[in-house]
């Protein structure tokens, strides 16, 4: 198991990720890995797991990837565009999402994500499209 950033373990439980139980595994240039449990509150009307909440564990994974490989003191990176095919229904257990870099540029980074059951069977696959924008303790060095 990696020892997380501790940038990454002061972020607030109050965010969305916390909301939804998703708890942040490994965190590297290279990857994240992130799990979310199947229960009531990331499940659907009909017992699935949501859509939504898979695209929020997606981009969870893709956002903390991405801040990851910049200077967080004068960048921030932003979602842009993110897709999901849905492959698989699951009803219970837990699911872990996957994330590594395709793109790392200077203004934007493109990730890859896939969600796999506790079996191993991919679940959803993602592509997540962020922007990575000055901040404005960036303006104020210039």
């Amino acid at each position: 198991m990696s020892v997380l950033p501790d940038w990454v373990r002061a972020l607030p439980r109050s965010i969305l990720a916390g909301a939804l139980g998703i708890e942040i595994v490994e965190l590297t240039d290279d990857r994240v890995v992130a799990t979310m449990p199947v229960d009531d509150r990331t499940r659907q009307p009909y017992g699935l797991l949501h859509g939504g909440a898979s695209i929020a564990l997606a981009e969870t994974v893709a956002s903390l990837g991405a801040a990851g490989r910049v200077d967080r003191e004068r960048y921030a990176v932003v979602g842009q565009e993110i897709n999901g095919n849905h492959i698989r229904a699951v009803k219970a257990g837990m699911v872990r999402a996957t994330g590594v870099p395709i793109h790392v540029g200077r203004t934007s980074q493109v990730w890859s994500i896939e969600i796999r059951d506790e079996a191993d069977r991919l679940v959803c696959i993602s592509r997540c499209t962020l922007a990575v924008i000055e901040t404005r303790g960036a303006e104020a060095q210039r």
